[in-house]
């Protein structure tokens, strides 16, 4: 198997894993568990996972960066704005609607960092970032009504979350880009999800949550947090390192799909044919800008 088959194949299954986090969220949720508490176990075990892997990958920039105030306060300032918002308002949009229909909804996220992208560079966008636009529109249009210009099909509150969740997205992707290229992904990353667990933690008071310890629970937050989280991310940065940041994203973007499978046959969610249509149209809005990327990165280096 040649380096780029392998760096595919590790890409797509850290799509599929992200694919079954919310899945997991969703499942936890039904068995009570609230999303407070959610995000704090998800952001602290991951990131002190993470955290401990940077110590024997990365210990010279996690030294650098704990020494760098002004780097600790822009990687809180990630933690915030990025990691909990984002954490909260995904998993309270799957909690008024379901684990596909938000993983679809904050997938409208590269259409908002497109348009954060035109105005910093004050430029229009093209004509394929256009039609992106239009079908990213429809799309959740069709979600959001079935086509009914008179009713929701989704409540307006997890509209509103599910909305906002690509607006987090957008920042978790924006916010630490200068950070992860000086200190690295797996430092950042992982300080900004111990720094954000904590913050949740303290402020939220989530030891006093009821976390039954069951089977059923245990094989939740393993898909929450080992699956979805640890290995999904570690698996990604493997697959990218490999294939190339935006062939990477491209293939991560099986993630929406996987939801949905997942989604329907292990907690027995019921999607319509509008819904797959909104869905069809969302994830082409998202292929046709990463492959304009692609095919513009392909063009600069011949």
């Amino acid at each position: 198997m040649n380096q780029s088959t392998k760096g595919t194949l590790i890409t797509l299954a850290a799509g599929i894993a992200w694919g079954l986090s919310g899945v997991s969220g969703q499942y936890l949720m039904d068995m009570g568990i609230g999303v407070d508490l959610l995000t704090s176990l998800r952001l602290l075990l991951s990131g002190a996972v993470l955290l401990v892997l940077a110590i024997f990958t990365s210990r010279n920039q996690l030294k650098s960066v704990l020494r760098d105030k002004q780097a600790l306060l822009a990687i809180f300032g990630f933690a915030m704005l990025g990691l909990v918002l984002n954490q909260v308002a995904y998993l309270t949009a799957i909690a008024h609607t379901n684990a596909g229909t938000a993983t679809v909804l904050q997938y409208l996220c590269p259409i908002l960092v497109l348009g954060y992208t035109c105005l910093k560079e004050r430029e229009l966008p093209s004509g394929v970032e256009i039609v992106s636009i239009l079908l990213a529109v429809a799309g959740t249009f069709f979600i959001a009504t079935h086509g009914q210009l008179n009713e929701l099909a989704v409540t307006p509150v997890g509209l509103f979350w599910g909305l906002f969740s690509a607006v987090t997205y957008a920042l978790y992707i924006i916010l630490p880009s200068r950070l992860i290229q000086t200190h690295g992904s797996l430092v950042v990353i992982g300080l900004g999800m111990l720094m954000g667990g904590l913050v949740v933690t303290l402020v939220r008071q989530t030891w006093t949550a009821s976390l039954p310890l069951t089977g059923e629970s245990l094989l939740g937050l393993t898909g929450i947090v080992g699956v979805g989280t640890i290995f999904a991310y570690t698996a990604f940065l493997k697959g990218v390192s490999m294939v190339g940041p935006v062939k990477g994203s491209l293939l991560a973007s099986v993630e929406p799909i996987a939801s949905v499978v997942f989604a329907v046959f292990l907690v027995n969610e019921q999607f319509y044919l509008v819904d797959f249509l909104g869905m069809l149209l969302i994830l082409l809005a998202v292929t046709l800008i990463s492959l304009k990327d692609l095919l513009l990165r392909s063009k600069s280096i011949r």
